[in-house]
């Protein structure tokens, strides 16, 4: 198993998540459409920092029929139970089972208690309730929107593979998360891709540079593109898995 330092997932988090999705490209280890979450998660509380962790995998029903007997319930003890199986620092990632999903999937009371027991943020298919409450905690949550209700929410599985957003989420998976979505990153190269963010976005800083220079030409802006291509060329060189 990979084992990700500290020093690495606070390096990471230095970065917002797109870059990190542009620096991941540079190492071809997986397609472009893949590794991230679909616009139908959102992030509930943009103005917060990018969130780093590893994931916490849960699913649940909230349209579930009160009537139904039978089934393996797990309880919010038996969730946090489980943080200790983790590489590091939980992001909890709910799957409500159902479609479409009903009731909230998180509030102030789950919320205070993940983040009591170390969890860093929360990504769910489903609403969330207490929205004030929770940004008052400063925990960051992930949603498709907010509901009033938690109907007959019920918890099933635990540390089992989920689909949200559009994407499979193993438990353990190493994510990050900022208002501009949620992706993974492979672990094996987790630490290669902190060490390369400062360079790529030196890279792009100059194109950046060149155009917010008062009467900017076009021959400007091509020997700023020209000078970006070959930086990221190097990088990419460096780092490709694909020799």
């Amino acid at each position: 198993m990979t084992t990700i330092s500290a020093d690495v997932l606070a390096k990471l988090k230095t970065f917002d998540t797109p870059t990190i999705c542009n620096v991941i490209e540079h190492f071809d280890v997986r397609p472009r459409n893949v590794g991230f979450m679909d616009k139908s998660i959102k992030a509930a509380y943009p103005e917060m920092p990018p969130v780093v962790g590893f994931a916490a995998t849960f699913t649940l029903r909230t349209a579930f029929d009160p009537q139904l007997e039978g089934g393996a319930y797990s309880g919010t003890e038996d969730q946090v139970e489980s943080f200790a199986q983790l590489s590091g620092p939980p992001v909890v990632v709910f799957q409500d089972l159902d479609s479409p999903p009903l009731g909230a999937t998180f509030g102030e009371m789950m919320c205070s208690t993940y983040q009591g027991f170390g969890a860093v943020g929360l990504i769910t298919n489903g609403p969330g309730r207490d929205m004030e409450q929770v940004r008052d905690l400063g925990f960051p949550v992930f949603t498709d929107g907010v509901v009033c209700s938690h109907s007959y929410v019920r918890m099933f599985d635990i540390l089992v593979p989920v689909h949200v957003g559009g994407m499979a989420i193993f438990p353990d998976d190493l994510i990050h998360a900022d208002l501009n979505g949620v992706a993974t990153i492979p672990k094996d190269i987790a630490a290669e891709v902190a060490d390369a963010g400062d360079e790529l976005v030196a890279a792009e800083k100059v194109v950046l540079d060149a155009v917010k220079q008062p009467g900017v030409t076009v021959a400007q802006l091509r020997a700023a593109r020209a000078e970006y291509s070959n930086l990221a060329a190097k990088l990419h060189a460096r780092v490709s898995r694909k020799k």
